[in-house]
């Protein structure tokens, strides 16, 4: 499944230390993309976690979320029903064949060394702006799902890059809803308005916990709600 559509249910923190490979301090971008820096880290949680750890995916174990990440990347015809409700069958017989064919390690080694060569993702540019938020919700998905999670700040480019995309990101996380929403920055105290409604819901929080909540993650993102109870309990 995509981030989007899966449904809402430790890891790599270490802000002062090293990064993985090709990232500097936290995991932030030495030198590369930001996309390329998130690939690392989560690429390095589900090596740590191993095959069978439950994730935020309803029903998805790592080595579940492994091969769709694979598939995502690898897999032409898999890509439209990511995106299509009617072709998601096709999406998801190919994340099953993935993992049946390919153990756990091999899985993440070849999530690890990045998409096809015919998946435009191999662009830096056409990368970070598809995958940083893929990336940072899946490494939610793992670290979040086990209590005690201490949540993972994102490097300022990273942080910026998911504010001015966030309307478009959040458009299928509250459709469901008649109220307006509004995402307050809690580090900015920035307003951006994500859907048009009748009574007011605010959610505040940095970028990354508002794109959290968003994907649906609604347990685990650390954000603060307020407006109309009826319009909250509608999200």
């Amino acid at each position: 499944m995509s981030s989007e559509r899966a449904s809402d249910r430790p890891a790599d923190d270490r802000p002062g230390g090293a990064g993985p490979s090709g990232t500097g301090p936290g995991g932030t971008p030495d030198g590369g993309g930001r996309a390329r820096a998130e690939r690392a880290l989560l690429a390095d949680l589900l090596a740590a976690a191993g095959p069978d750890r439950p994730t935020l995916c309803a029903g998805w174990t790592t080595h579940d979320l492994a091969a769709h990440l694979v598939t995502r990347e690898r897999s032409p015809l898999a890509g439209p029903g990511l995106v299509i409700p009617a072709l998601h069958g096709i999406t998801e017989r190919a994340e099953r064949s993935t993992g049946q064919s390919h153990p756990f390690t091999e899985l993440v080694e070849l999530f690890r060394n990045g998409p096809a060569w015919w998946n435009p993702a191999r662009l830096r540019r056409f990368d970070d702006a598809t995958n940083v938020a893929e990336f940072y919700v899946h490494h939610a998905d793992v670290d979040r799902a086990v209590p005690g999670f201490t949540p993972r700040a994102l490097d300022p480019v990273s942080r910026e890059r998911i504010w001015s995309g966030l309307r478009l990101l959040a458009r299928a996380g509250y459709r469901s809803t008649d109220a307006e929403v509004v995402a307050e920055r809690t580090d900015t105290g920035a307003r951006r308005v994500l859907r048009r409604g009748k009574s007011t819901v605010v959610i505040a929080g940095p970028p990354e916990e508002l794109l959290l909540h968003a994907f649906g993650r609604r347990s685990v993102a650390q954000v603060e709600l307020s407006g109309d109870p009826a319009a909250i309990a509608s999200l």
